[in-house]
């Protein structure tokens, strides 16, 4: 691909490769992280069977495991970004995605809730490394006008792995009997590295960036100033969407099963099957509101559409029904159109040397205040007797602070990528 083609508005055949490895890098990375919250209930019921029913005992370990996932996924993206600012986006993403498909397979041997977390942070590192490559890749290889939809396609691409692992989880009925296989299915990504390899094209953007800033130090950039402001405000809004992802719409999976119990033990797979369709759906539209309306008006609208829904969601005392599944796809939609929006915006707030990296601890450092929400979230499910709904009503009213942060941000729509 030539750096004249990047100018011009028309994508060629090196910008779909990247595009396509890129989709479907960050597509295994949500089925892989999907996968846990089907897995959870039924796996750490059968490693303390003297605990079952006590979703008290589920929930705290459910809060743990889901904070050193985060943590994890913080520090890959710490190190992956910079790997990837070193020696190039493509390289680094086929480390990422090696290590977090081999990682998950591990789960199918583990053998307490101390394994299963190794296991989640092994994995993790690969994952959190996997979503900063990959948006610098493709907003790097993809014509001006076209950033808009690129960042809803990748923002996508999770959800789409959510609804296949929730499709999988409806149809095959996990249990304590049989929730090791599961993991197994975690391998698969590793097959993509070779075609990354052999056939995605570097990014020429980065390429000459890097030949004209061999010397230079990206980390040392984007924490001193005038970068470090934008730094830290991608921290924050990043832990804003986090921690009401993590911290309460993960756990849906997991209500529903309480909700359901034995009578409808497909039920928690297709919740996370209608959450990822709604996402699927809100990521795209968080990027295209983000290109319509200015990325801070949409910012604001996604978090008082988030609040709204999840306030609805778990102060309804729906029992699980039709009513229910559609505050499910829409809470799925508002809360998962920040990951639409922030491959549109983040790389808008660095130049093309430090990029992957200034994404990766903006972005990952959010997960870090996201970690101790989830273990907010497990102590306050302890606190309300296994309350899931209860937890999710206090954990969401985050969103009130995001209306509030997004308007001393930088306002980039209409702005071409920093070099």
């Amino acid at each position: 691909m030539s750096l004249g083609n990047l100018n011009s508005s028309t994508p060629d055949r090196g910008s779909i490769l990247v595009l396509s490895a890129a989709f479907l890098g960050w597509m295994f990375d949500g089925f892989e992280m999907g996968l846990f919250p089907i897995v959870a209930r039924p796996a750490l019921m059968d490693m303390f069977a003297s605990n079952a029913g006590s979703d008290e005992f589920v929930g705290q370990w459910m809060g743990w495991i889901t904070a050193v996932f985060l943590v994890g996924a913080a520090l890959g993206g710490f190190l992956f970004g910079a790997l990837g600012d070193r020696i190039g986006r493509v390289k680094a993403m086929s480390w990422s995605i090696l290590l977090y498909s081999l990682c998950t397979g591990m789960g199918y041997v583990a053998q307490s809730p101390w394994d299963l977390a190794g296991y989640r942070f092994l994995a993790s590192l690969g994952m959190g490394g996997e979503w900063s490559l990959g948006v610098a890749l493709v907003m790097e290889s993809w014509p001006e006008r076209w950033r808009p939809m690129m960042a809803g396609i990748i923002g996508a691409a999770a959800n789409v792995g959510f609804l296949l692992v929730g499709a999988i989880g409806r149809t095959w009925q996990v249990s304590q009997d049989n929730w090791r296989w599961m993991w197994l299915v975690g391998i698969a990504p590793a097959l993509l590295v070779l075609l990354i390899r052999l056939f995605v094209p570097e990014s020429q953007k980065w390429q000459s960036a890097r030949e004209t800033n061999r010397d230079h130090s990206p980390i040392r950039e984007i924490m001193t100033p005038p970068l470090l402001w934008h730094t830290l405000l991608a921290i924050c809004l990043s832990s804003i969407a986090l921690i009401g992802t993590w911290g309460s719409v993960q756990w849906i999976p997991l209500w529903v099963d309480q909700m359901t119990g034995d009578h409808l033990p497909g039920a928690k797979g297709e919740a996370t099957m209608l959450s990822g369709a709604g996402a699927i759906v809100g990521c795209l539209g968080g990027a295209l509101m983000g290109g319509k309306l200015g990325r801070r008006w949409a910012f604001f609208f996604l978090c008082l559409g988030s609040l709204l829904v999840c306030g609805f969601l778990f102060r309804g005392g729906l029992a699980y029904g039709n009513w229910l599944k559609t505050l499910i796809f829409l809470a799925g939609m508002t809360t998962a159109a920040f990951y639409g929006w922030f491959p549109l915006y983040l790389p808008e707030l660095f130049p093309t040397r430090s990029r992957a990296t200034g994404q990766g601890i903006g972005y990952n450092a959010g997960r870090f205040l996201a970690a101790m929400g989830a273990i907010a979230s497990g102590q306050l499910v302890a606190l309300f007797g296994g309350d899931y709904a209860r937890m999710g009503s206090v954990i969401t009213l985050v969103y009130l602070v995001g209306m509030l942060v997004i308007w001393l941000a930088p306002e980039t729509r209409g702005k071409p990528l920093p070099n």
